[in-house]
């Protein structure tokens, strides 16, 4: 197996709906949020971590694979391919290895078959906010990069708000640059099962509260070099 290429496909994340990805801040301060997002602590403005991108993709092609089952719900791995009995799922599973990697699991794996699937793929990279979208923001509208949601929950007997809460996020219409390196090993093509990875990402969203709306998104302007890939992306099918 030889490297061929290291490539990287960039373009742009537009929310539909606000975005919460949380900081883990535990203190809590006189007038602030009950869930503070993540924000960059040189600039103080929100992003989105690769690590909540490449988490989510994955688990959701792993859903999209029916492979979820076999692991317990723990994140797919070499071992959990000898269970995996039909040859459309096996290659999915394969497919979501040579992706993002699978965790050494000690004397029993299988070496040969960690060769023939190689290394891991896939970096991503943290998304910065769109310097434009901030000018933007701050100059044109004089408005904040994120919003705060007020949320209750209601009593069913007494229709009575209980509970409330505050939750920032950054709002809807922020754009985030988007990046992934790409290795292309023995000029392999795995764009489409990336692409549908991207595609299942626009279709659930990303961050916390998805359920009630949270962290809808699109990706837009995507390109592999000089060649756009969003034709590519409208047309995958899930």
């Amino acid at each position: 197996m030889q490297l061929t290429q290291i490539t990287q496909i960039t373009g742009q994340i537009e929310l539909l709906s606000g975005l919460h990805i949380g900081s883990g801040n535990t203190e809590m301060h006189i007038g602030g949020t009950d869930n503070p997002v993540i924000k960059n602590p040189v600039s103080n403005q929100p992003y989105i971590p690769g690590s909540s991108l490449k988490g989510k993709m994955r688990s959701l092609m792993e859903w999209r694979a029916g492979v979820v089952g076999l692991t317990g719900g723990k994140p797919l791995g070499f071992k959990h391919l000898k269970e995996i009995k039909e040859e459309k799922q096996l290659k999915a599973g394969e497919s979501i290895l040579r992706l993002f990697g699978g965790a050494p699991e000690g004397a029993d794996q299988d070496l040969a078959l960690v060769e023939r699937i190689g290394p891991t793929r896939l970096s991503f990279w943290d998304c910065e906010l769109d310097p434009a979208w901030v000018e933007e923001m701050r100059d044109e509208k004089n408005l904040l990069l994120t919003e705060v949601k007020m949320e209750n929950a209601i009593d069913r007997i007494r229709g009575v708000a209980e509970n409330p809460r505050n939750t920032e996020r950054v709002p809807a219409g922020a754009r985030f640059e988007f990046r992934l390196t790409l290795r292309i090993h023995d000029g392999e093509d795995l764009r489409d099962e990336i692409l549908r990875g991207l595609r299942l990402l626009e279709l659930s969203g990303i961050g916390g509260s998805g359920s009630r709306g949270y962290g809808k998104l699109r990706f837009a302007a995507l390109r592999q070099g000089n060649e756009s890939l969003m034709e590519r992306l409208a047309a995958v099918e899930i």
